[in-house]
């Protein structure tokens, strides 16, 4: 049988895959075997934002194609330097919401933690790509003040890790602050954003699935995938491995003009997902973040995919489509469209 070199992983140590990583444009253009020339756009051979694609999800992408739904999603044009009206370096208040170092409350039951400032991947799309992650870093004081905070207000009842990625983190400090947050009695459970079990599968060890089986309360993961694309048959794999270990997988996607923005990508990646025992959990519009505006998709256009969507798929497998809103209590939903079948 041919082996599908998208699926191909030739590094087995995360941290050395990592190390792989493409680190400019151009050179991942020479892996896919494409020139500049062949995109209608000007690509920024030096971004701002800076730039990094494992090899391993630069793999998964088809050579000579300079559509292909990965590549678009951490290419940088040059539009990225343009301004446009409306797009703002922290539109959803991320700063206004900082009640210690790197720990951010928006909401009255919940609280995210930046652990790190550092990814896997870097996404174009990025909405925290101007954050100050420097100061803004619960991990810089080894979290001793976002436990403090999180000890004095006992309405809290979840967690969320992010970043940055959380996995960027070494087990030992990962574990330890996982542990630590366990141990705070009102904390029920955690959840952990990342994009590592898409990008770089190997991430998910066995020393990792050890170490969550013995927190004693429930854990959630949030991965991160656009398209159907990026699920290789080693990122199922690692999926399954989470799914045995008692860790509940949702996913979170944003909608992304010319990548994902048609109902039968949708479909296929709500039923790719199921297949790997991910269930659909968000649909993001993309927030306005300067430099983002090239990936927008309106609102209107949002709901009539998902109106499509849910005409062909049963209700678990339709996202949430939803909007973030500076000073809202939580995630504006917009799902408000006419099913087009009944009940499913």
């Amino acid at each position: 049988m041919k082996t599908d070199p998208r699926q191909a992983v030739t590094i087995a140590d995360w941290k050395a895959e990592l190390a792989d990583a493409f680190d400019a444009p151009d050179k991942l253009l020479s892996f896919l075997r494409l020139k500049t020339t062949d995109f209608d756009s000007k690509i920024d051979l030096r971004p701002g934002f800076p730039f990094r694609v494992p090899r391993n999800y630069a793999q998964r992408m088809e050579k000579g194609n300079p559509f292909d739904p990965l590549l678009l999603q951490v290419l940088p044009f040059a539009c990225e330097n343009e301004t446009h009206s409306g797009y703002r370096p922290d539109p959803v208040q991320d700063l206004h919401a900082v009640v210690a170092p790197g720990t951010l409350q928006k909401y009255q039951h919940r609280v995210l933690l930046i652990t790190t400032g550092a990814c896997a991947i870097h996404c174009r799309y990025c909405f925290r790509r101007h954050f100050p992650y420097s100061k803004e870093n619960a991990g810089s004081g080894q979290w001793q003040q976002a436990l403090d905070y999180l000890r004095a207000h006992p309405r809290i009842t979840e967690v969320i890790l992010s970043g940055g990625d959380p996995l960027v983190l070494s087990d030992r400090r990962l574990a330890t602050l996982c542990r630590e947050l366990t141990a705070v009695e009102h904390i029920e459970r955690l959840r952990i954003h990342t994009r590592f079990p898409i990008v770089v599968p190997s991430r998910i060890t066995t020393e990792l699935l050890d170490w969550l089986g013995t927190l004693g309360k429930p854990v959630v993961f949030v991965i991160h995938c656009n398209h159907a694309n990026e699920l290789g048959t080693h990122t199922v794999q690692a999926l399954h491995k989470l799914r045995r270990a008692g860790v509940l997988l949702l996913n979170q996607s944003v909608l992304l003009r010319g990548i994902n923005d048609r109902a039968e990508t949708l479909k296929l990646l709500s039923e790719k997902l199921l297949a790997g025992g991910v269930l659909p959990y968000y649909l993001h519009l993309p927030d306005p973040v300067t430099g983002t505006a090239h990936f927008d998709v309106s609102a209107d256009s949002a709901t009539r995919l998902l109106s499509q969507l849910s005409a062909s798929l049963p209700g678990y497998l339709v996202p949430r489509l939803v909007k973030e809103v500076a000073g809202a209590a939580g995630k504006i939903l917009l799902n408000h469209y006419a099913p087009e079948s009944g009940c499913q």
